[in-house]
C-alpha cells in the first residue's frame, strides 16, 4: 500500500509540474492525432546534431526503451522512422501523430562517448477520435471525415492517451481534466437532447467520451469537435466532419 501511495504522490508531483510550467528539464506536450509535433531538446549542446540521441519509452506498449536517433543518425529499423526527423537545434519532429506515439521521449547528449548534462524528457499526450461504424476514410486525423448517410446512427469516440504512469481516476478527479464534445460554435453538445454523450475511463490509457446520434440531411459538412480542457483552459482539440459523398444523396440534398 505504501508503494502505491508513493507512486500516486510522484505522479501528482509530475502532473503539477506539467500544469504549472515548473518542470525544469521535463516537458509535456498535448497534441491531436493527425497533426505534426516538435519535441524540444532543452539540454542541447552547441553543434548538437552529432551529439544527440533520442529515446522513446511507453511502459504500456513496450517492454524496453526504443532508440529513435543515435548520435544524430535516424534508426531505420523502427516502423515510424519515415515520420521522424531531427532539427538543427536537435528537436525531434513527428509527422502525422498517431495514438501509438504517446509516451515518454528523452533527449540525451554525448561527447566522446560520455553522457553530458541532464537528460531532457518530454511526455507526449495524444487526443484521438475514431468512428463507428468504420468507413473507408481515415479517422486518425485532426480534421477527419467519414462517408456515411442520413438516417444512420454514428458513434464518435474521443480518447485521451495521457502518459503519466497513473490511472485516470487519480488524475482526472484531482486535477480537473475534462473532455467535451462541442459544435462549430463551441456549444457543449450535452445541452442538446439529440446527442447521447457518455464518459468512461480506462486504467491507464485515460478516459473516453463518446457522441452518438442519428444523422440528418442537414448534417452534411457539419463539424463536431472533441476538446480537452484543464480547469476550463483548452489544451488541444480534434475536429470531425460529416461528409455525404454518395452522388444520389448529394442530389437529394440539393433538391430539398
Amino acid at each position: 500500500m505504501a508503494d502505491k501511495c508513493d507512486l500516486c504522490l510522484l505522479g501528482l508531483i509530475i502532473l503539477s509540474s506539467l500544469l504549472t510550467g515548473t518542470s525544469g528539464v521535463d516537458d509535456h506536450v498535448f497534441i491531436s492525432s493527425g497533426e505534426n509535433v516538435r519535441l524540444s531538446c532543452n539540454n542541447a549542446l552547441s553543434d548538437c546534431k552529432s551529439k544527440t540521441t533520442w529515446f522513446y519509452y511507453n511502459s504500456f506498449s513496450h517492454s524496453a526503451v526504443v532508440e529513435l536517433i543515435k548520435l544524430g543518425i535516424m534508426k531505420k529499423d523502427i516502423e515510424r522512422h519515415e515520420r521522424l526527423s531531427l532539427e538543427s537545434d536537435c528537436s525531434l519532429n513527428i509527422k502525422n501523430v498517431t495514438e501509438e506515439d504517446y509516451g515518454s521521449y528523452t533527449c540525451r547528449q554525448y561527447v566522446n562517448g560520455q553522457k553530458q548534462g541532464t537528460d531532457a524528457r518530454v511526455s507526449l499526450h495524444v487526443l484521438h477520435v475514431s468512428v463507428s461504424p468504420s468507413s473507408s476514410s481515415s479517422s486518425s486525423s485532426s480534421s477527419s471525415q467519414t462517408e456515411i448517410s442520413p438516417g444512420r446512427s454514428v458513434t464518435l469516440s474521443c480518447q485521451l492517451y495521457l502518459y503519466t504512469g497513473l490511472s485516470c481516476d487519480d488524475l482526472v478527479s484531482s486535477e480537473g481534466f475534462e473532455l467535451l464534445w462541442v459544435n462549430q460554435t463551441g456549444v457543449d453538445l450535452k445541452t442538446d437532447s439529440r446527442y447521447q454523450i457518455l464518459s468512461s475511463s480506462y486504467q491507464y490509457h485515460c478516459f473516453i467520451i463518446t457522441l452518438t446520434t442519428t444523422l440528418l440531411n442537414e448534417d452534411n459538412n457539419r463539424e463536431w469537435r472533441c476538446q480537452l480542457t484543464h480547469r476550463n483552459q483548452l489544451k488541444t482539440s480534434v475536429r470531425y466532419t460529416v461528409k455525404y459523398s454518395d452522388p444520389q444523396i448529394q442530389e437529394k440534398l440539393k433538391s430539398v
